[in-house]
């Protein structure tokens, strides 16, 4: 069973960037797939970044297309969010997120298919 721990979050005001990192322990990383979501105050979870476990694929939601930039670091066991540009409506708490995988370049979208979470690190954007 792995264990995410994300550090990075806090205040900055639109335009401003944040890198977001997810620390995962007690288990195969390189077996996972990973991603990013966020969930706004009322709103459910929503997916942000997915990368596959061979780094080669990755995927963003539309919002966030040219803006944030995911990668992950086998040999610290690692995955991060690097978010630039940002807005208000990115403010939210952001989650990351394993996906155990066979195939080395899948990766989902979908929360559901995500077998372990981080507590989550909150994200707030300033005018």
């Amino acid at each position: 069973q792995v264990q995410l721990v994300e550090s990075g979050g806090g205040l900055v005001q639109a335009g401003g960037s944040l890198r977001l990192s997810c620390a995962a322990s007690g288990g195969t990383f390189s077996g996972y797939a990973m991603g990013w979501f966020r969930q706004a105050p009322g709103r459910g979870r929503e997916f942000v970044a997915a990368i596959s476990r061979s780094s080669r694929f990755t995927a963003y939601a539309d919002s966030v297309k040219g803006r944030f930039t995911i990668s992950r670091n086998s040999a610290e066991n690692t995955v991060s969010l690097q978010m630039n540009s940002l807005k208000l409506e990115d403010t939210a708490v952001y989650y990351c997120a394993a996906d155990i995988r066979f195939n080395e370049d899948a990766y989902s979208r979908s929360p559901t298919t995500y077998s372990y979470w981080g507590q989550g690190t909150q994200v707030t954007v300033s005018s």
